[in-house]
Parts: structure tokens; sequence; C-alpha cells
């Protein structure tokens, strides 16, 4: 079974690798949208996450992105080297039946449940094993104070019941706070880089999540998705 294919280069990609002399991998099948750059700092190139997204690497790696009241799960199998991490806004999509944490292939990972489904699945399927997975959770910060639910507590809420529920190890975490975080994470040896953000030269990080919020609000209305 073929699990990877190569990746169109992008521009950016291209003249990222130029310069660093080196060949970005080849992505899994299904992650060729995700936006990838040469991370100079750590000499290797680097996956960045948006709300609703998440990625797999079997290569070396790092996979970046930003969380407000966002949380990532960062999962790797320890013995092989292999994980991802994903970045989801919104705890659970309950159109997706009555089972513990829904029907992942056919909700989106803007949802925790199916954001972590889908992320431990694809490892799974790349040969790792239940018992050899280790997660580190970060992010749910209260950074959008204006609304009166919040997020980023019910964001952790979910994902520490959620990992507690499938028996899987929690080696670290940095969740909470009121502070926004920039997050490296590498799979290939299980380090997590956590920066929070104590002051941000723009408003770019809350209005992405307030419009993504709004997106998913409209997106929503007239069925029978549960938001909070």
């Amino acid at each position: 079974m073929t699990v990877s294919r190569p990746r169109p280069v992008t521009a950016r990609l291209a003249a990222d690798s130029a310069a660093a002399g080196a060949t970005p991998p080849p992505t899994l099948a299904h992650f060729e949208h995700i936006s990838r750059y040469w991370d100079r700092e750590n000499e290797r190139f680097a996956a960045k996450l948006l709300p609703g997204e998440y990625y797999v690497t079997t290569a070396s790696e790092l996979i970046s992105t930003v969380l407000g009241s966002c949380v990532s799960a960062c999962v790797r199998d320890r013995r092989l080297g292999i994980g991802g991490m994903n970045h989801f806004m919104l705890p659970l999509d309950a159109s997706q039946g009555t089972s513990a944490w829904g029907a992942a292939a056919s909700a989106a990972t803007r949802y925790g449940n199916v954001a972590m489904e889908r992320l431990v699945n694809d490892i799974l399927k790349l040969g790792g094993r239940r018992e050899s997975l280790e997660v580190k959770l970060v992010g749910g910060g209260k950074v959008l104070g204006a609304m009166a639910t919040d997020i980023g507590a019910r964001n952790i809420e979910f994902v520490r019941k959620y990992v507690k529920d499938e028996g899987f190890e929690v080696s670290g975490e940095d969740l909470g706070s009121i502070h926004p975080r920039k997050v490296l994470f590498f799979p290939d040896s299980g380090k997590m880089r956590v920066k929070q953000l104590t002051s941000v030269r723009n408003d770019t990080l809350y209005t992405r999540e307030r419009n993504y919020l709004e997106t998913i609000d409209s997106e929503s209305k007239g069925s029978d998705v549960e938001l909070f």
C-alpha cells in the first residue's frame, strides 16, 4: 500500500529548499494542502497548521502552530518516531450520533472528537500501536474575553476526558492561562517547544478565532449540530 506521494512544490517552498540546499520530504496522502516552510533555526522543514487542520509525518519535519483558545494534541509512536499534531477550535461535534466520540469519517476536524480520531487513526495506519502512543497537550487559553463561554476551558475539559477514556499516556501538557502560544512539535524525538505570547503586535489571532467561530455558527444554522 502506498502511504505517501510527492506534493506539488510551491514557489516559497522551492525557494526555501534551494536556500537550504535540501529537498522537502514528500507529504503523506491527503496532507498536500498543508503549508510548509524551511525553519532556519531548527534546520528542517516545518508544516504550519491553521485552525481545523492536522498533519502526520514519517519524516524529520517539525509541525508548528499558534494557539489561542484552540487546543492541539501532539501524538507520536515512541517505537517508530512518527506522529503528528492537530489544531481544533471546538470540543465536540454532537451531530455524529450517540457513540462515545462520534463517527470521525463524516465530520470536520475543527471539532476535537474528529481531530483526535483522525490523528490517532492515521498514525495507527502507518504501523503505530496504541500502547506505544504518547500524547502532549497544549493550548486552551482564555483569549476571547468578551465571549460568554470560555471555549478554551471547554476544549481542555474535552481533551483531558478523551485521552483518559482512551487510555493514552499524557507525557506533558501546557494548558489554560490567558495567553496565546506558539508551538513547535518534533514527532521524531517527541520534543514539544511552547512559547507563551505575552504580547501580540496585532489582533490577527483574535480576529481569526472570532471569524472562525462566526463561520462555524453560520454553517450550522438550521442543522442539528450542537456547538456548545
